[in-house]
């Protein structure tokens, strides 16, 4: 089992920053990739930026040039640093890890982002 507990999220003006922090404790040495994904209301969950073991990241178009996904390996932490947000970023964020080669998913309880215009 893979705990995972979220902090950072908030208000802020459109064009700001925020930046999510995501740590894991458990069984963390079977993850083999952390990422974060959003739901808005009335909106499927989306995945924003994600990030492997070895380092390999991926981001939605949404976001690129916007969102840095970075991971500490030895505090088994992931960060979202979220600059020139926009009303359209406003959602919950998750945190998630993925364990038995894809196969398992683990999921923080989420935090908000709102994003003022």
């Amino acid at each position: 089992q893979v705990q995972l507990v979220e902090s950072g999220g908030g208000l802020v003006q459109a064009g700001g920053s925020l930046r999510l922090s995501c740590a894991a404790s458990g069984d963390t040495i079977c993850i083999s990739a952390m990422g974060w994904y959003r739901q808005a209301p009335g909106k499927e969950r989306e995945v924003v930026a994600a990030v492997t073991s070895g380092g390999s990241t991926y981001y939605a178009d949404s976001v690129k040039g916007r969102f840095t996904i970075s991971r500490d390996g030895a505090e088994n932490t992931v960060y979202l640093q979220m600059n020139s947000l926009k009303p359209e970023d406003t959602a919950v964020y998750y945190c998630n890890a993925v364990c038995g080669g894809g196969t398992i998913d683990y999921w923080g309880q989420g935090t908000q982002v709102t994003v003022s215009s």
